[in-house]
């Protein structure tokens, strides 16, 4: 087992991280830039270093003063959370390169899974459902045109190096296409240094739904479930729930085991995540994999009893699965609540500040995932998220009104979140229902927004 692991991050999932390590006996180290020298993660740590100015670039995907910082450290491997360094094969190989392990996959595996358009390619490989689209990349408008024209409008426009929304527009006619291509390969080039993009036919109203791997080096591949991941906004997720309340019995069976079919063929190892589009009639398209921990991963340890940060960690330590799929049992029902610094009556606009008060809530099933704490400035430079609101209950209406138990005693002053929205959401009857989709929100926004003055009046 390592004696001492280097996050690669910040926020709440560092914290995270961090607690595993404690409970685990292994000494943990956090890296901060300048703007981060008073965040929670720095004093949590056993160790702590500076690596440079604010911007990213400088400090969180500097990967040489990331390496350096586990070197003068002593540490002996390096996990890297989510986003920032997470999926980049280069800095995997890096670590390897420098005697570090890298919590994760091989460099081989993350560059072949996260390119989308190779991913999709090795789906199909292994056997595994995929939405009827191109074959590889499309380098043109006029090869765009002439393969929408083969796999019918609507057409969705993804980059091949994308995620979190970006870099992906539809196309609802030949009139459409032109501009949605060029929008979509200028967006991901600009996020992403790669202009690359491909064609899938556009699934209308489905449900994102997805599920959790965990591999060991020796060959063992197992899935912990299913979590439904619709409740979106412009394709970020902001809620999310396991198990699904669409999902039967036999769908989760058969998505897990092309999950697990797709694993073992790319030879995957640590914990990861294949996510699908499910159609109203439950048949699932494979969408693309991250090769990492996932933000909604509490839901999964709710329902299934099983610390995936701690399991990651052992399998990246060469320890052998002691659980096999049929010991994963599920059982209850969780709920997870993305609370950002956000002013939801102004277009969801960041707002950056200083907490001026807080009261987290707590009591039976409650967890909170944060790195906030009264007094803590919020920097402009990274994503808004706060914090994760995470219930469980027995069942799914009992979870929906902890959910919103939950959120009326938590209380932010000095910044604005979307405390509130999420509770129109949780109050809506088509949430309540279970019959959302991934457009919920893009139809139902606008209404919960109205809404937002009577909740807190009714508590």
């Amino acid at each position: 087992m390592f004696k001492k692991i280097l996050i690669a991050n910040r926020g709440e999932i560092a914290v995270t991280i961090i607690r595993a390590c404690r409970e685990m006996g292994i000494q943990s180290v956090a890296i901060c830039s300048e703007a981060d020298k008073d965040a929670l993660h720095t004093q949590l740590a056993d160790e702590c270093l500076c690596i440079g100015p604010a911007a990213s670039k400088d400090s969180y995907l500097n990967a040489q003063a990331i390496l350096t910082a586990a070197t003068i450290t002593g540490s002996d491997a390096i996990h890297p959370g989510f986003g920032f360094l997470s999926e980049n094969a280069s800095f995997s190989r890096m670590c390897a390169k420098s005697g570090i392990k890298f919590i994760g996959p091989s460099d081989v595996v993350i560059e072949k899974m996260g390119d989308k358009a190779t991913a999709r390619q090795t789906a199909v490989e292994a056997g595994v459902p995929v939405i009827p689209g191109t074959h590889g990349i499309v380098a043109n408008v006029t090869d765009a045109l002439k393969a929408a024209s083969e796999i019918g409008y609507p057409v969705m426009i993804k980059a091949s190096s994308g995620g979190g929304g970006r870099g992906m527009r539809i196309a609802l006619s030949h009139e459409d296409l032109p501009g949605a291509f060029q929008t979509a390969r200028a967006e991901a080039m600009a996020c992403f240094g790669d202009d690359r993009v491909y064609l899938e036919r556009f699934v209308k109203d489905p449900r994102h739904i997805e599920i959790q791997l965990l591999a060991d080096e020796h060959g063992h591949v197992i899935h912990l479930g299913e979590r439904d991941c619709s409740i979106q906004r412009r394709n970020q997720k902001i809620l999310e729930e396991a198990t699904s309340p669409f999902a039967t019995p036999e769908l989760r069976q058969a998505m897990g085991d092309a999950a697990v079919r797709l694993a073992r063929h790319v030879d995957y190892t640590g914990v990861g995540t294949i996510e699908f589009l499910v159609d109203t009639d439950r048949n699932f398209y494979f969408m693309e994999m991250n090769t990492r921990i996932q933000v909604e991963h509490p839901v999964t340890e709710a329902v299934t009893g099983i610390n995936l940060i701690q399991e990651q960690i052992r399998s990246a330590a060469g320890e052998i699965i002691k659980l096999r799929q049929e010991d994963i049992q599920f059982a209850g029902h969780s709920i997870e609540c993305r609370i950002n610094a956000e002013d939801p009556h102004h277009n969801f606009r960041p707002s950056p500040g200083t907490i001026q008060s807080l009261h987290v809530p707590g009591g039976p099933g409650v967890r909170v995932d944060s790195a906030i704490y009264q007094g803590y400035t919020i920097p402009p430079y990274y994503d808004s998220l706060l914090a994760k609101l995470i219930v469980y209950a027995p069942s799914r209406t009992q979870a929906i009104a902890r959910m919103r138990r939950a959120l009326m005693e938590f209380m932010i002053a000095g910044v604005e979140t979307n405390i509130d929205f999420h509770l129109a959401i949780l109050r809506d009857p088509d949430f309540i229902a279970g019959t959302y989709n991934i457009g919920y929100l893009g139809l139902k926004a606008e209404a919960l927004l109205g809404e937002l003055n009577h909740y807190r009046k009714e508590g």
